[in-house]
């Protein structure tokens, strides 16, 4: 009896592409010459303490050194420096020079906020938005977001249209979603104009519009955002807002596969499995049909279990086709189930009893060892 493969692609996915991060990037200046700044810094001068502080952070002419950095950082910080402010944040929020210490972080960066800095005022949002130091509090996450966002941030602006769009501290409201969303795509920012993408895709706040949806897809892609080229790939696999074109879906298939995409890995498996687009390659649709099992997708472990079951690709292995049925069971998969049972009656007694070991130390190895 021979197997068949799930055949279906993978949806788009329409879950909104998460928050955005604070910013991580330490306000600096040209000048970087020690020589020049130290003397000032050792007269009191906050702004020269600032420097000699990014001289010891960015290892400029000097070996980096964060406790030495954070030293004089807090010198200019105490004069009221926003930006050592900011920068000292950062010290305590990745934990360079000193502990990890949220709340820390939370106090120097609201200092920093409270003096109008942009990238301070994002960050303290996230630790609000995200619960990191203080409770979890989307009211004032959207108050440090619409700060930093109306000085045209664009990572605040898109996580503001996400609170717009999820509905989380405020009611849902697309229009407003699609406006900050296209106030940071415009600036370039990819995971805006993946979100604004959705949004045309699924007729959210806008009329549906695949071209629209394409466009912004497109332009997320081209900067290497790898769920918008899963989903550029989709729209070229069914043809939606474009002719279909099995070439092009494997390409951006690749280019989001290539990057950990799970979705795409499986889609990928799946066009050469059946021979869309290219050849009929076995031997790499189990590859992509492995690197997606590996990070526990169930329908990639029941196609892999179906190649091993019918030889596809590889030698015929009923003990590793009934592995990766019972790992994409174990997942609900009710063909998964199935299937294990049809591995089992071609089975011995002490070849079931190996299969289940080697399942049990494939999950508990987090599938380090699925061999």
């Amino acid at each position: 009896m021979k197997l068949q493969h799930m055949q279906s692609c993978v949806a788009l996915l329409f879950a909104i592409a998460g928050l955005t991060q604070g910013v991580a990037a330490k306000d600096n200046e040209d000048e970087n010459d020690l020589e020049h700044w130290l003397p000032l810094a050792q007269q009191g001068d906050p702004s020269a303490q600032l420097k000699v502080g990014l001289i010891y952070d960015n290892g400029e002419g000097v070996p980096i050194d964060d406790v030495v950095a954070i030293r004089w950082y807090r010198l200019a910080a105490d004069q009221g420096n926003v930006a050592a402010q900011y920068n000292i944040g950062l010290m305590y929020d990745y934990g360079e020079g000193v502990p990890v210490d949220d709340a820390e972080a939370i106090r120097w960066y609201r200092l920093a906020a409270d003096q109008g800095h942009a990238s301070a005022q994002l960050n303290l949002g996230v630790m609000y938005d995200t619960g990191e130091g203080v409770p979890e509090n989307n009211a004032e996450a959207i108050k440090w977001y619409r700060l930093a966002a109306d000085q045209g941030t664009a990572s605040a602006q898109n996580n503001l249209g996400v609170m717009y769009d999820n509905g989380e501290g405020m009611p849902v409201d697309d229009v407003e979603a699609i406006r900050w969303y296209r106030l940071a795509a415009d600036q370039e920012y990819a995971s805006a104009q993946l979100n604004l993408g959705l949004m045309y895709d699924n007729g959210e706040g806008v009329p549906e519009n695949n071209a629209e949806a394409i466009k912004w897809y497109r332009l997320a892609a081209d900067q290497g955002d790898a769920t918008a080229q899963l989903n550029l790939a989709l729209m070229y696999d069914d043809g939606e807002g474009v002719p279909v074109d099995d070439v092009e879906a494997i390409k951006w298939y690749h280019l989001a596969g290539d990057q950990g995409n799970v979705s795409a890995q499986h889609n990928l498996a799946l066009m050469y499995d059946m021979g869309e687009g290219v050849p009929i390659d076995d031997a790499e649709a189990i590859r992509w049909y492995r690197r997606a099992a590996e990070q526990g997708y169930a329908p990639s472990q029941q196609n892999l279990g179906a190649m091993y079951y019918n030889g596809e690709g590889t030698k015929k292995n009923y003990v590793r086709a009934h592995l990766w049925f019972s790992l994409a069971a174990d997942q609900g998969s009710e063909e998964g189930k199935n299937n294990r049972d049809i591995a089992e009656e071609q089975m011995t007694r002490k070849k079931i009893k190996e299969a289940q070991a080697l399942a049990k130390r494939c999950t508990e190895s987090n599938y380090q060892e699925c061999d």
